[in-house]
Order: C-alpha cells, then structure tokens, then sequence
C-alpha cells in the first residue's frame, strides 16, 4: 500500500504535471515544425535548387533503381534516405532555435525578477555603535549628531 501512496505523491507533484503538459505541447510543436520544413521551407529550396523534391532524395543498396522512394519502400529496397536525413536536420535547427528563444526570454525575466539591491534599513552609530535607523540624524542611545 506504501507504494501506492508514494507514487500519488509523485504524480500529483506541480514538477510532474509541468513536465506532462511539456511533453503534450512539445509533440504538438514538433508536428507544427514538421509541417513547416516539409510543407513551407523544402518545397521552394527544392525549386531554387532544380525542382529537387528531398523526400525522395535517396540511394537504393541494391542493383535496381527506382523512381520515388516510395516504390523503393514498397518493394521492400534497402535505401539510405538522405534527403528525409537533410529535412530532420533542418527540423532540428528550428527546433534548437525555438528553444534557445524561448530559454533566452525566460532567463530576461527571471533576472528582472532579481531582487535589486535596496538601502539598507538601518545604520550604526560611528560614536557608540549601536544599530539605528537608517534616516536617522541623531542617534538616540548616545544624542550625538549623525553626519549626513
């Protein structure tokens, strides 16, 4: 029973449930820059390039040839697809600068956030040394006159 117990303890945590709503919104990120390199930024690099589609850039490991790698996966060729290679990198770069982005502006409020350094609330008296208030001119335990 112990176990059960803790494990709750565990699951209800603010960190765990942080880190689930992490996870849900980074898979829904990572669809979203999917569809960007493959929908918005490969098509047109392709065309800049000589109307290269970069989903069907790829060796075939065997004497046959084919026109679209997905007849090479269809018949069950081994390929090393280096264009759906060079689309994951491109996903990774985005992905990489998002998230510096995004740590760059946390970390700007958390250091406005930093407690600035205030005056201090009281002062010692040079004379008799006692702590006294900061605004203080006369210090109250030997009446001396404070400088400014």
């Amino acid at each position: 029973m112990g176990l059960i117990k803790e494990f709750k303890e565990f699951a209800v945590k603010g960190n765990v449930i942080d880190l689930a709503v992490g996870v849900i919104i980074g898979g829904a990120f990572n669809k979203i820059v999917s569809s960007l390199v493959d929908d918005m930024i490969m098509p047109p690099i392709g065309m800049l390039i000589g109307k290269v589609d970069f989903a069907n850039l790829f060796i075939t490991l065997g004497p046959e040839e084919y026109k679209t790698l997905a007849d090479a996966q269809e018949v069950g060729a081994a390929t090393i697809n280096y264009g759906q290679f060079i689309n994951n990198v491109i996903q990774f770069v985005i992905m990489a600068f998002v998230i510096f982005l995004i740590i760059r502006q946390i970390n700007r409020l958390k250091r406005k956030e930093e407690v600035k350094p205030t005056t201090p609330d009281t002062k010692e008296c040079p004379f008799c040394i006692t702590k006294i208030a900061a605004k203080a001119k006369k210090c109250p335990q030997c009446t001396a006159d404070l400088p400014a």
